[in-house]
This record gives structure tokens, C-alpha cells and sequence, in this order.
């Protein structure tokens, strides 16, 4: 989910910082500058994005068809138990580097704010158009997916205190909890999102290549098995007395109808539970170059994109199909939902939107001191290299005339 969704880390062999990678593959400033090759991609971080990309996609799709199906609402359940966790921490982990630099904070803008402002008008305007019904366009009320996006900007904004404060991950699922008992925070910027899933941005900040390293070993991958069937057969069995809002984590206990001291409480079971799930997600995720490890590097065109497909979808209504309702339809519009995701983390639909996801605004932004500054150097050493070459030139040449 999301660029921030974005970016891949190095594998643990490598010294390199994994930020530094994802700048140099986005930020086309940092390349011209930098005089280094690109870092090579991990590719298991690549397909970790692709596959958890997909498995959000999937979950759009069940919640316009889950109904009365028993069975879906429980996949259903058990799918947003770790999905966005998983991709939160990932982005977490590759935020580390965020300092608030010229460089990080230009990045910040044309991969996050942008996109933002971009899809918060396109969304609204698609249902007035579509839907026929007039939609307001609000900045400050993160439309369906862009909330990721808003929630992003401003953990990248505050990376630098979690990287100060000495106990990082109590102090964020405080926050958390704190918030899960807060009614009256509004729905400004969905600060309720925000503040209930920083504990996993957090923890992202704080892991480091060998933590990923561990959840990758071949037992955990056999444990997952077991520790996947009982979270499906508990979902099923939650699904008539579970509160699926809880998942979302955007209200608090008092908005969904339960006692204040509920919310840390749940607050502290999900934070558990959805990290369980997250480690034995990453224990599947194959680090090895796959077919699908390229479209890694194109998540939030996947990300923001299908949501614009979802949304048609069920404006027309063509989620209400009896067809679809049936095991067979829903098997169907989620292999659909899953090619499409697929398709529109690809290069050419990456080269055709980069204008909108990753834009070029150069325009916009003041050149820094030390970018000119490095900018005169490279240029004198340049000039220096290209002297004694001409030195060279007129000797030999003086030779031939001899």
C-alpha cells in the first residue's frame, strides 16, 4: 500500500542504507547528482510490496461482495488483521534514512503530496460523474484509499522524534491506545488512522535487515501453516460477534459502541495479533527474483489506481450481480481483481502516470547551496581531468610535426 508505499530495501549482505537505494530509485535529482550506481533491489522486499499490494486489492473487491457468505467475511477479516500492517511496517522500514533534508523533504512532496492532491480530486469527481450524485473535494478528508497518503506524510514528518526518543514503540502504541479512547479527535486528515496504526510505522523504523532475516527461516515458514488455519478458523468463528470496525482503526471504542477502556485493550490484541500475521506473511514472501519481483517497484500506481476500478464497479453496481455472490463469482472478481492490480503495477502504466505519482518539479523547488556547491566541483574536476589531456594532445602533436 502506498510509496511510500514504495521502494525496496537492500538485503541484509548489503552495507548500504536501504533509504539510500529507494531515493536513487525514485528521485531522479539524487541520481544526476549522485556519482554512484544505482544499488541493486532486493527482491524480496519488491515481491513482499507486490503480493501485499495485491492482497488490499482483494480485500476492495470482498468487501463489496462478503454479504452474508460466512466464509468470505472470515477471509475477509483475517485479510485486514495484516495487510496493511504489513505494508505500514515495510514503509516504516524504508523511511529510515528520512531526516528532513532538502533531498527527503522534495521526495516527500512530489511522491506523497502530490499523488495526495491528485487522487483526493480525481476520487470525488469520479462519483460525481459516475454516480451522478454531486461530491464535495476536500483536502482535509482523506477520500477511501488516500488516507495511506496522508498518514504517510506525516510519520515521514515526525521519523526524526521516533528516532530520538529513547523507547520508540511504547510510546507510539500509547499514542494509539490513547486515541482509541478519544472520540471527539475528528475526521481532519483521518488522525484516527493515523495515530492507531503508528505503532507499526514505528516498529518498521526500529527493525533492521536480520530481523526480516529470521521471519524467513524454514521453520517459521511451517509454523505459519498452523498459525494461519487457526487465525481463519477464529475469524469465522468471530465473524457474528466482532465488530469488523476494529480493523479499520478509525473510530473509537465510544463510536463503536462499547465502554472507552475497550479501545487500548483492542488496541493491544490487534497490535499482537496483526504483527503474528505479518511475520508469518513475510515467511511466505520468496526472496528470490519471481516473474512478479519487477512490479514491486510499481505498488502505489497499483495501489491508487485499482481504487479508481473498485469505486466504478460499484457505482454501476455490477458488485450486486447474483452471479458474483456465488462461490464461482467470487473466485472470479478476485483472480480479475488480482490480474488487474497486476497490470497496473507495470512499467508502461508506470511510464505513462509517472507525471501524476512521481513528478519531475524541478521548477518548484530552490536548488540547495550544497547541490550548487557540488555541482561547481564536479565541474572543476572535470575541467582538471580534461587539461593534461590537451597537454598530451599538443606534445604529441609537436612529435608528429618533429
Amino acid at each position: 500500500m502506498f510509496h511510500a508505499a514504495s521502494s525496496l530495501v537492500p538485503s541484509p549482505r548489503s552495507r548500504q542504507d536501504p533509504n539510500d537505494q529507494h531515493d536513487q530509485s525514485g528521485d531522479r535529482s539524487v541520481e544526476r547528482a549522485s556519482p554512484r550506481p544505482a544499488a541493486k533491489r532486493d527482491a524480496f522486499f519488491d515481491n513482499a510490496k507486490y503480493l501485499a499490494i495485491v492482497l488490499v486489492a482483494m480485500g476492495h473487491a470482498w468487501e463489496a461482495l462478503k454479504g452474508d457468505s460466512r466464509v468470505l467475511t472470515a477471509a475477509y477479516v483475517l485479510l485486514y488483521t495484516f495487510h496493511m500492517p504489513a505494508f505500514i511496517v515495510i514503509s516504516g522500514f524504508f523511511s529510515r534514512s528520512f531526516d528532513g533534508s532538502p533531498d527527503k523533504l522534495k521526495r516527500l512532496v512530489t511522491g506523497v503530496v502530490v499523488p495526495y492532491i491528485v487522487f483526493e480530486t480525481a476520487y470525488p469527481l469520479l462519483k460525481t460523474y459516475v454516480d451522478g450524485a454531486p461530491q464535495d473535494i476536500s483536502l482535509l478528508d482523506p477520500y477511501y484509499l488516500t488516507w495511506f497518503l496522508c498518514a504517510l506524510f506525516i510519520w515521514r514528518l515526525t521519523t526524526p522524534i521516533w528516532k530520538l526518543v529513547r523507547h520508540p514503540l511504547p510510546l507510539a502504541l500509547g499514542i494509539a491506545m490513547l486515541a482509541s479512547a478519544t472520540p471527539n479527535i475528528g475526521g481532519d486528515l483521518d488522525l484516527q488512522r493515523v495515530l492507531q496504526f503508528l505503532p507499526f510505522f514505528v516498529l518498521g523504523l526500529n527493525l533492521k535487515p536480520e530481523h526480516f532475516a529470521l521471519v524467513r527461516r524454514r521453520s517459521c515458514r511451517i509454523a505459519a501453516v498452523p498459525v494461519f488455519a487457526f487465525a481463519l478458523a477464529f475469524s469465522w468463528w468471530a465473524v457474528p460477534r466482532m465488530n469488523s470496525g476494529w480493523l479499520y482503526h478509525r473510530n473509537s471504542a465510544q463510536e463503536l459502541g462499547v465502554p472507552w477502556w475497550v479501545g487500548p485493550v483492542m488496541q493491544l490484541a490487534l497490535f499482537g495479533c496483526s504483527l503474528l500475521l505479518t511475520a508469518c506473511f513475510l515467511s511466505w514472501v520468496p526472496g528470490r527474483t519471481m516473474w512478479f519481483t519487477a512490479l514491486g517497484a510499481g505498488t502505489l500506481y497499483g495501489y491508487l489506481m485499482h481504487g479508481l476500478l473498485i469505486k466504478t464497479a460499484d457505482y454501476r453496481g455490477w458488485f450486486d450481480h447474483p452471479a458474483l455472490h456465488r462461490p464461482l463469482g467470487e473466485i472470479a472478481v478476485t483472480v480479475a481483481v488480482a490480474v488487474a492490480v497486476t497490470l497496473l503495477c507495470t512499467k508502461p502504466v508506470r511510464q505513462v502516470l509517472r507525471f501524476v505519482m512521481e513528478p519531475r518539479m524541478d521548477w518548484a523547488f530552490k536548488r540547495d547551496a550544497g547541490e550548487l556547491a557540488r555541482g561547481r566541483e564536479r565541474g572543476e574536476q572535470g575541467e582538471r581531468r580534461q587539461k593534461p589531456d590537451v597537454r598530451d594532445q599538443q606534445a604529441r602533436s609537436a612529435d608528429v610535426a618533429g
